[in-house]
């Protein structure tokens, strides 16, 4: 019989073995797990995922939106300074005088009146209340004098030929070169006449021209109507903020923003006006339009792609409109102030890189494109500002 320490020596190394070998058999366990979860394998027996549908990149809609209208009203100086501006028209007419005693007149006096302000004539023609006086001095112009304040006046009073003592051949020729496009000093040169001279007989000419549109034009009906600006300095110089040898230096150097705004049909020119390219500029521009056309006359407008038109003209063609109600409850939608129904507004829009036309759009405003074309299709044309732009010699495009 064996000791008992010889027995506890031969069963050690068994012992270790068996331990060795179950570590052994839990570490190849575990590697069969983790190839199982980490190697790639066949999933076809699995049921393939729903394929989610791939949506298209969202596009930005190109349609119009509409105008949603303005919360207050734009203001115009013009249309705040109109009723204050306007000359008031004398009410009861002055009684007709008429000359019983010598011998007939042969001066016709019915196309003047007296120009004094506190006369009771004053404004009213054909009244009987003028008779000629002669020429006083041997000058070439008429005297006349009012039998009713006894004041003397010329039949020049009130034109660009009042006060001068040059020949009218003279003043008539270089209007009229100025004109045709010939420069103030050149065509002092030309006429020999001082450069200052030249600058003011512009001056008046052009503020005597004024006075005769707004005397005439008046209660038009048109259907379409351009506008456009381009450059001077004349209202400047004549309200002193420019002086007269920087206005010619300026003037032969390059011009200053014109606006014009005529009628392509007739080719009439309803208004022209000098000053910045600002919103109130457009303003004033478009209000003189609007006094110039019937009441009630809407017709449409073709401009370049100047944004301060729109507020122009929502100004003088636009009226309250009351939006419904969304909800039941609550306060009630605020007042907008939106475009008549009947106004029609598209634009040219061009598109300029390095100098040159690359790309020209249409695009209506107010309105419909169908509308602007049913004003346009008599005429066989198209969106255009290319009669008024041919009147600025600037370049013009339909």
């Amino acid at each position: 019989m064996l000791p008992f320490h010889s027995l506890c020596e031969g069963a050690l190394p068994m012992i270790s073995d068996l331990l060795f070998y179950k570590l052994l058999l839990v570490g190849l366990l575990w590697l069969c797990i983790m190839l199982h979860v980490v190697w790639p394998y066949d999933r076809a027996a699995s049921p393939p995922p729903t394929p989610q549908p791939t949506l298209p990149p969202r596009k930005r809609s190109k349609d119009p939106k509409l105008f949603a209208g303005l919360i207050h009203k734009p203001l115009c100086d013009a249309c705040e300074h109109a009723v204050e501006a306007r000359p008031q028209a004398p009410g009861a007419p002055p009684p007709l005088i008429t000359f019983t005693r010598g011998r007939p007149r042969t001066i016709d006096t019915q196309q003047q009146f007296c120009p004094d302000q506190d006369c009771s004539y004053y404004g009213w023609t054909g009244r009987g209340n003028l008779r000629a006086n002669g020429h006083p001095g041997g000058k070439p112009w008429r005297q006349f004098q009012c039998v009713s304040c006894h004041g003397y006046f010329q039949e020049t009073h009130g034109t660009i030929l009042y006060g001068k003592h040059v020949a009218v051949k003279l003043i008539v020729r270089v209007i009229a070169c100025l004109a045709e496009g010939l420069g103030i000093r050149g065509t002092a040169r030309v006429f020999e006449v001082d450069p200052n001279t030249v600058l003011q007989w512009l001056v008046e000419a052009a503020e005597q021209l004024r006075a005769f549109s707004q005397y005439f034009l008046h209660n038009l009906h048109l259907t379409q109507v351009q506008l456009d600006e381009l450059y001077a300095v004349l209202r400047a110089v004549r309200d002193g903020e420019v002086s007269e040898d920087e206005a010619i230096t300026r003037l032969s150097r390059s011009p200053h923003w014109v606006w014009t705004a005529m009628d392509p049909e007739s080719k009439l020119l309803l208004t022209i006006d000098v000053g910045e390219r600002t919103l109130a500029m457009a303003q004033r521009v478009v209000h003189q339009v609007a006094q110039v056309l019937a009441p009630g006359c809407a017709p449409l407008f073709l401009t370049d792609g100047f944004r301060e038109y729109l507020t122009a003209l929502l100004t003088h063609y636009g009226y309250w409109v009351q939006p419904p109600r969304r909800q039941g409850h609550g306060p009630a939608p605020k007042p907008r102030w939106m475009p008549l129904p009947q106004l029609l507004y598209a634009q040219v829009v061009k598109t300029v890189r390095r100098r040159r036309l690359v790309r020209v759009r249409h695009r209506v405003v107010f309105g419909t494109i169908e509308a602007v074309n049913q004003v346009l299709s008599p005429l066989g044309c198209q969106i255009n500002t290319a009669f008024v732009e041919r009147l600025n010699l600037s370049p013009s495009k339909v």
